[in-house]
């Protein structure tokens, strides 16, 4: 049985409160100042003041890490990533700034359709090497727990390899990954003109057979102009909620299409993106429990200046939550203060709300809201120390990592030497 007394934070940021944040609340990190945690084995056993936990029995007999006035965190939690992928696609980036569209570069066969070419001839310890490399790297910022899909690869063999990779990173390695199955991607060119076909394939073949060998937790479809209509995400997520998949969707990212409001008909756990939506989409989502996860890093890389209204959504009562959206074509970061960054630059959340969403609010969107996403007593012990002298300097020093340590269910996964 291992014991850690953690003191010397400046501030202790606990998100101790209500689960999901919404409106005002969202900006309540629940601060105790020169605050220490008590952790025996994986879980938090007491926060509160460094002289109240210092004085408790079980602290004396417990190994001290002092963190020397930094500003400490609950470890993020990244819930849209696309983690396992060969290579980048630096090449199209290059494309976009010579005027090329996203959108016009996939036509070419560009886009999803190349990373998926590339996944399917490259080896399962390859990727695993890959991923590896950057699971070290989200640790290093400061994540501690990411949800991962497949996606790219498009047929059996392929979404069953990356879905497996998944299963063993998450049990060879300290971060927790939430596997989800995005079989529905994009087409793949096999099925270009059979799109119906290849709808019915993962409803009634690939989904049940995911869910019974127990290989992901939650079903996505990316419903959008040029990947999959309403109707058809419907028959995926409902197929998928049938076996116990729960629902996640890629929403209105490029057009309005009506995926939010499916993302609410189909209770989801989320719907991420939502670039395009009106007033009245906004209103709808407040009323519900659909996390609206908000990928600012995504319209940052594309050289778009429209933005997810996430003031607007935060002041109507919605869930809002902030992730990477990791990938190698549009998003190919792995640092949550980056998108923190982004969060309050360009869509206006203040620092306090960026931080809330990227912890408490995204660990309820993949159901872990009872470990993680906040520093409670039974939680895990998942943690970030900063070297800032307040938390609002997070974001504020943008392109940065000023991640200094990070502990995983009480163990040091990162440490920056001095």
């Amino acid at each position: 049985m291992s014991h850690w007394l953690i003191s010397g934070c400046s501030e202790l940021l606990t998100l101790l409160g209500p689960v999901p944040r919404r409106g005002r609340a969202l900006g309540d990190l629940g601060i105790i100042r020169d605050g220490a945690l008590l952790v025996r084995d994986d879980r938090i056993v007491a926060v509160g003041s460094r002289r109240r936990i210092e004085g408790l029995r079980e602290a004396r007999r417990a190994q001290k890490l002092d963190l020397g006035g930094r500003v400490v965190l609950p470890g993020f939690v990244d819930s849209h990533t696309h983690l396992i992928f060969p290579a980048s696609r630096a090449d199209e980036y290059e494309q976009r700034i010579s005027g090329k569209t996203y959108e016009a570069i996939a036509r070419s066969g560009g886009g999803i359709r190349s990373t998926v070419a590339a996944l399917r001839r490259a080896s399962p310890a390859a990727l695993r090497e890959t991923a590896l490399r950057r699971l070290r790297g989200f640790a290093a910022h400061g994540t501690t727990t990411l949800e991962a899909k497949s996606g790219y690869g498009l047929d059996w063999k392929n979404e069953v390899k990356t879905l497996v990779l998944l299963q063993q990173l998450h049990q060879e390695q300290p971060l927790d990954i939430a596997a989800t199955f995005l079989g529905a991607h994009v087409v793949p060119p096999e099925f270009r003109r059979r799109r119906g076909a290849f709808v019915e394939l993962l409803a009634d073949r690939w989904i049940p057979a995911v869910a019974t060998a127990g290989l992901a937790e939650f079903c996505d479809v990316f419903c959008d102009r040029g990947a999959f209509t309403v109707a058809q995400a419907r028959r995926i997520l409902q197929a998928g909620r049938a076996c116990g998949l729960v629902p996640r969707i890629h929403a209105a990212q490029f057009a309005r299409t009506g995926a939010a409001r499916l993302a609410i008909e189909l209770q989801a756990a989320s719907a991420d993106h939502l670039e395009k939506i009106n007033a009245d989409d906004i209103r709808a989502l407040a009323l519900s429990n659909v996390v609206c996860t908000l990928l600012p890093g995504c319209s940052f890389h594309l050289g778009d200046a429209q933005h997810a209204p996430a003031r607007a959504l935060i002041d109507a009562g919605a869930i809002v939550a902030l992730a990477t959206d990791f990938n190698p074509g549009t998003s190919p970061t792995l640092s949550m203060p980056m998108i923190l960054s982004l969060a309050c630059a360009q869509m206006r959340m203040t620092p306090a709300e960026a931080i809330a969403a990227a912890t408490i609010n995204p660990a309820y969107s993949l159901r872990q809201h009872d470990r993680a996403g906040s520093l409670e007593v039974g939680k895990y012990a998942d943690l970030a120390a900063f070297d800032v002298a307040g938390y609002r300097e997070i974001p504020y020093y943008f392109g940065m990592n000023l991640c200094s340590l990070t502990m995983k269910r009480g163990v040091v996964i990162h440490s920056k030497k001095p």
